[in-house]
């Protein structure tokens, strides 16, 4: 809105004219537009802004005789009618090819110059110019977090604007539900949702396998207790085991992806059951790393935090209210006893999330790692994004038709 602000309001002021910026209010497709409508006088004054996040009428007066009072203000409006004559002089001088004179009104005096003489290079035309200072543009800081550091407040009225728009107005549901491990990522999005849809609507699904860590359970329910949400609790050891055990070869990468696709299929059934929409909970870093179970933890259809990076997860946790000892703890998927998100990744997730922030703007690799970044980590990073792309997508489907979904037959939700 800033943007727009100033945008407008130097237009208005350039061209000595009223602007008026009409903006959207509400969601489509996961995409936000704040409103905020404002209307700008012809000397870059604000003369009305509409409320952010509302609709509204705004009605504003406009008198059209300011017009001729603020371009007398403005030189390059104002003089056009002195300045013509002259300048259609020089246009004729310049068709003829005569050199233009430069006529003062009286000599121009002379000044001092303040202190010594500055350096002079001599040029290849024989002429001389003043040695300058070569100017360099600010230092590249690779441990700076500035561009991950959010306004919480904004994000978090945002998230839960969101969450109303896709949940209830779009898709007419009026219950959720998720799975809560106890993790910073399910416990963040299990605030947003108590606050956008009211604790009593939010049905949260502890699922402990056997070797899951017990401080998962007790985080969950510091949660949940703290929110005041319904929740259950189902162990999935018997429906885990009940396939696992068939295979003598199980390792633990298999057994994990099971785990987390089991507890998909007890969110999808109690969605059913309650008629109640589940929710995701995978942080961005996650999804562009490919760090989370294909047709697992990925598979719930709306996704409050899927655009916000690890690091700035914690940030709108520490924002909202979420436990410290949830906070704080070491990011873990509990799916293989002694496992650490970091571990698995071999990258800590602030180092990967500015690199991350910055191959997403548009650096090369290359760029990077001139600029101070180890090389080992940035192209770990970049080898992980790009290895992992598939999982990102819906499945290819061979398009025989004008009609393929998600091909050429695009609702506006699907652009």
């Amino acid at each position: 809105m800033e943007h727009w602000e100033d945008l407008i309001r130097r237009i208005a002021d350039e061209q000595g004219v009223f602007v008026v910026l009409s903006q959207l209010v509400g969601f489509e497709g996961g995409k936000g537009f704040a409103g905020g409508s404002m209307v700008m006088g012809p000397r870059g004054d604000l003369r009305a802004t509409a409320p952010l996040w509302d609709d509204a009428l705004l009605s504003v007066t406009l008198d059209l005789d300011e017009l001729v009072l603020a371009r007398a203000d403005a030189p390059l409006l104002a003089d056009l009618e002195t300045v013509l004559p002259h300048m259609q002089r020089e246009i004729e001088r310049a068709a003829r090819h005569i050199p233009a004179r430069v006529e003062w009104d009286s000599p121009r005096p002379a000044r001092a110059p303040a202190g010594p003489a500055p350096r002079r290079t001599t040029a290849s035309n024989g002429q001389t110019y003043p040695t300058l200072p070569i100017m360099t543009s600010p230092a590249f800081d690779p441990h700076a977090t500035d561009i991950l550091t959010m306004d919480a407040a904004l994000v978090e009225q945002w998230l839960i604007g969101f969450l109303r728009d896709e949940v209830t107005r779009r898709r007419g549901f009026k219950q959720i539900v998720l799975a809560l491990s106890g993790g910073v990522d399910s416990t963040l999005v299990a605030y947003l949702c108590a606050k956008a849809f009211g604790a009593a609507q939010v049905l949260a699904l502890r699922m402990p396998y056997r070797t899951s860590s017990s401080a998962s359970l007790d985080h969950a329910q510091l949660a949940i207790a703290d929110l005041g949400i319904r929740f259950t609790t189902i162990d999935i050891s018997p429906a885990v085991d009940g396939y696992a055990n068939h295979d003598p070869e199980m390792d633990a990468h298999r057994k994990g992806n099971i785990m987390s696709r089991t507890r998909m299929i007890a969110l999808f059934d109690y969605s059913q059951k309650l008629r109640a929409l589940p929710i995701g909970t995978g942080n961005k870093t996650e999804r562009l790393f490919g760090y989370f179970t294909w047709h697992g933890d990925d598979s719930p259809p709306v996704n409050p935090i899927g655009d916000l990076f690890k690091t700035q997860v914690w940030q709108l946790a520490r924002h909202i209210g979420v436990p410290d000892v949830i906070v704080d703890k070491p990011a873990s998927a509990d799916l293989i006893v002694g496992q650490t998100d970091e571990g698995d990744l071999g990258i800590s997730y602030p180092d990967a999330d500015r690199i991350l922030a910055y191959l997403l703007q548009g650096y090369h690799p290359e760029q990077l790692i001139a600029r101070g970044f180890a090389a080992d980590k940035v192209r770990l990073v970049k080898r992980r994004v790009d290895s992992t792309h598939w999982k990102r997508h819906l499945p290819s489907t061979a398009m025989l038709t004008d009609t393929a979904i998600n091909e050429y037959y695009l609702r506006p939700l699907d652009f």
